[in-house]
């Protein structure tokens, strides 16, 4: 895992591959705009993180950010963006990102850690109450995309 913010544009390519893949797009959107999303969730806190997964031949094949929830609030950290890339679905590095966050959240203090979800997307929410989260209530209802979000938490 690295730590660093030098792999944002890897983050931004990710994004952008996963989204297309996990939306049956047949084109993937510019990583542009996901680099600018990607950027603003971690500009929102000194304390943002984001992860890298690589795989054995030292690709980066995954990325999560991280950070408090709310400005100040250092008990509850929320994970804003986790993606793959596509041709490593199922190969483990979800599981890995997901662990290593909540570890360095728990090492970081922080007592619980949270995420939203589309509704639909079964293979993350498998993944998800896998590793112990659970659903923890709706999102507010659908806005540009017209797609349910669910919350989801787990107590570090």
């Amino acid at each position: 895992m690295d730590r660093s913010r030098k792999h944002l544009a890897d983050a931004a390519r990710i994004w952008a591959e996963a989204t297309a893949a996990r939306d049956g797009d047949a084109e993937v959107a510019p990583a542009g705009p996901a680099r600018a999303r990607i950027q603003q969730a971690l500009d929102a806190s000194p304390s943002s993180l984001l992860l890298i997964a690589v795989d054995e031949g030292g690709a980066v094949v995954g990325f999560a950010t991280a950070a408090p929830r709310s400005p100040g609030d250092e008990t509850t950290a929320e994970l804003r963006y986790i993606g793959v890339l596509p041709d490593a679905w199922g190969r483990g590095a979800g599981t890995s990102l997901l662990l290593s966050a909540a570890a360095l959240l728990r090492e970081a203090g922080f007592a619980r850690a949270v995420l939203e979800v589309y509704a639909d997307n079964a293979r993350a929410v498998r993944l998800y109450e896998k590793l112990g989260w659970r659903r923890i209530g709706a999102a507010p209802p659908p806005g540009v995309t017209g797609r349910w979000l669910e919350d989801y938490g787990l107590d570090l």
